[in-house]
């Protein structure tokens, strides 16, 4: 036996990042990261690997003069919605570029620098 929901309407889902918020806000907030420099991510559970992961970053971060926030993300739920079941992990504009190490400081340089060619 069918049942119907007649009045009630399906969720519209978007696949974009953003769920399909275009507006000006929200874009200027995108223009202006790309001018600041690179969007970065940790992902791990907060612990003394991850914390020794977003010291490395920031020094590195220091050392290119890019004045850049580090997210720290802690949800595992976002962790693996990246593909990373191996924490921690570096994101850079949206793209995992390490997991499972503690990188160098001058390794996220020559990261930091090559993406930003």
């Amino acid at each position: 036996m069918k049942l119907f929901n007649f009045g009630k309407k399906k969720e519209k889902t978007s696949s974009c990042c953003c769920s399909g918020n275009y507006d000006t806000k929200s874009m200027e907030k995108a223009e202006n990261s790309k001018s600041k420099g690179a969007h970065v991510k940790i992902l791990g559970s907060g612990c003394a690997k991850c914390n020794q992961l977003e010291a490395a970053t920031k020094e590195a971060l220091k050392q290119l003069g890019m004045d850049t926030e580090i997210d720290h993300v802690t949800d595992f739920a976002q962790i693996a919605a990246y593909g990373v079941m191996t924490p921690p992990a570096l994101v850079v504009d949206g793209k995992v570029v390490s997991y499972g190490k503690v990188l160098k400081t001058q390794e996220i340089v020559e990261i930091l620098q090559r993406v930003r060619k």
